[in-house]
């Protein structure tokens, strides 16, 4: 017998040496709202196929945990690769990119149309939860786990494995069908009832329920402009072939890391002039440029890049950021557990604000305050606008893009740009990095180099960022007339050597422990990048530092 403390009852319990999660958690079941998919181990994510043989700490989770909510997404798309498999065995399924909650895709060389293609699969998907069917994985030698993913057809797979230093890797099964899943799966298929599969452009959309209600289905609406972005972030991959991680790593043992810096970083450049471009043709009308994204998407360098190209036009370019209109620290929103909100719109001074940006367009002087985050102040210090003739000013700031913020500055006077990191490379074919990975990957970085702060402080935090960034930014991001993709396709590996040590240096004894174990096993996936190469212009430098910019 063995001790081990169940964290959802607060009990410490003898079991029997060898015992599974599973069997241990029909105890337990009625302390989750949904049914229990795994759990965390001494704050490691495990399947409940896991057997316990030393006394361990163990938290059961359900599908409303970040934990468990990843393990139903990639096991609904574990599903959808053996439908591809079975019903069209010369087809390839791509899973190309996180969209509303889902996961768009394209099925390459399939018999039938789009329409039949995808009655098919969502029929033959909804069999596979009746039969309750069990995912199966185990753990290999990584010299079989090759021959096994190129007997299968798994080339994008097999490519990163040969990369690959590890002694062992974990092989995934459903019903005979062998994959390779970058996460942990659910038990069984009867537990993913609620997902749709439906016609989305010239693909699919797997929908998924959201985290907040695992019961139904994420609301659909349409994203033409995020959509385009994504068109053009395939654009790019296909320019740089660099699709997957394994494409990336061969470059750089190649020696051609540099040149794939040069070209990554003269795509943003050209991107940049376009806005310019865009800018300059309404340039009698236009006033002010909003930008806006979510945390760590590179919005500061956005606006010295864009400025710098707006020069070059003739502009006179003036520079606002909302974060010196933030309200003196007494009357800032707080969220339910007491805790500052400083995501929140009402955390910014609108009125003020609004009466600055008209004074300005009408060409008086402002004094522009400034906001001090140790007095929790707002401060005024001489400094000052006043715009010219040709004149144009760049605000930035989370909420540039809502429309409450400046509703009485003239649609006409505004020209709105969405900024955000949406990865670019994967992990193969059906296994994405999520946009939010590479931001936090960023943010942490960014705040042990100029916050002070730890990879653990960043990961606590990051949970209330994304919930500030799903209610006060995404909602907007259709209201720009332009979208940027900051992601550089060689990111993670220049950020590998700086986020490795300190996610390594996350306690195991906290519950941020799980959430940094897995970012560290996406970081060993890629070969490192020489910091050297990259200019000093780069939104890269943002976060790592020695930036031309001045921030």
């Amino acid at each position: 017998m063995i001790e081990v403390f169940i964290e959802n009852s607060e009990e410490r319990i003898e079991v029997e040496q060898g015992i599974s999660l599973q069997e241990l958690s029909e105890k337990y079941k009625h302390l989750t709202t949904y049914p229990i998919l795994g759990a965390l181990v001494n704050n490691c994510t495990q399947e409940l196929n896991y057997r316990v043989y030393r006394p361990k700490r163990i938290s059961f989770f359900d599908v409303s945990s970040r934990f468990g909510y990843r393990m139903y997404i990639n096991s609904v798309a574990f599903m959808l690769y053996k439908a591809v498999k079975d019903l069209y065995p010369q087809a390839n399924l791509y899973v190309e990119q996180s969209l509303l909650n889902g996961l768009f895709c394209r099925v390459v060389n399939a018999t039938d149309d789009n329409v039949t293609l995808a009655y098919k699969l969502k029929e033959y998907m909804s069999k596979m939860v009746e039969d309750d069917i069990k995912f199966g994985s185990r753990s290999v030698m990584v010299e079989d786990a090759r021959k096994i993913m190129s007997e299968t057809g798994n080339e994008e797979s097999y490519n990163l494995l040969m990369h690959s230093t590890q002694l062992y890797t974990i092989i995934n099964n459903l019903g005979g069908t062998i994959h390779k899943i970058y996460s942990k799966l659910v038990p069984s298929t009867g537990l993913l009832k609620v997902w749709d599969l439906k016609l989305f452009s010239d693909g699919l959309l797997l929908q998924m329920p959201s985290m907040e209600q695992p019961q139904m289905l994420t609301s659909y609406y349409e994203t033409p402009r995020l959509f385009k972005i994504f068109r053009e972030h395939r654009e790019w991959k296909n320019l740089l072939q660099t699709l997957y991680i394994s494409n990336l790593n061969t470059k750089v043992k190649e020696g051609k890391a540099n040149y794939l810096i040069q070209v990554a970083e003269a795509l943003h450049e050209k991107k940049y002039s376009t806005i310019a471009d865009a800018i300059y043709q309404h340039k009698d009308k236009l006033k002010m440029v909003l930008i806006a994204g979510p945390s760590s998407s590179g919005k500061t360098t956005s606006c010295r890049r864009l400025g710098v190209q707006l020069s070059v036009m003739g502009f006179d370019v003036q520079q606002l950021s909302l974060d010196d209109y933030f309200v003196d620290r007494e009357r800032t929103p707080r969220q339910p557990n007491g805790e500052y909100d400083f995501e929140a719109l009402e955390a910014l001074d609108i009125p003020k604000l609004n009466e600055d940006l008209m004074a300005l367009s009408e060409g008086v002087e402002v004094k522009i305050p400034r906001f001090d985050f140790i007095t929790g102040k707002r401060v005024y210090t001489g400094d000052t606008l006043k715009m010219k003739e040709n004149s144009i000013l760049i605000v930035e700031g989370i909420h540039a893009l809502n429309p409450k913020l400046t509703e009485q500055i003239p649609n006409e006077w505004k020209y709105k740009v969405y900024v955000s990191a949406m990865t670019q490379i994967a992990i193969d074919d059906q296994n994405i990095i999520r946009s939010s990975d590479n931001r936090l990957i960023r943010r942490m970085v960014r705040d042990y180099n100029f916050r002070g702060y730890s990879a653990l402080e960043t990961l606590k935090r990051w949970p209330s960022v994304r919930a500030g960034e799903q209610k006060h930014i995404f909602p907007y991001q259709e209201n720009a007339d332009v979208m940027f993709n900051s992601a550089l396709m060689y990111e993670w590996g220049i950020l590998k050597g700086y986020a490795e040590p300190l996610l390594k240096n996350v306690p195991e004894n906290t519950p941020e422990y799980a959430e940094a174990h897995r970012l560290l096993e996406i970081l060993s996936l890629f070969e490192a990048i020489p910091e050297k190469y990259i200019p000093p212009t780069s939104i890269m430098r943002e976060f790592l530092g020695e930036s031309s910019f001045v921030y």
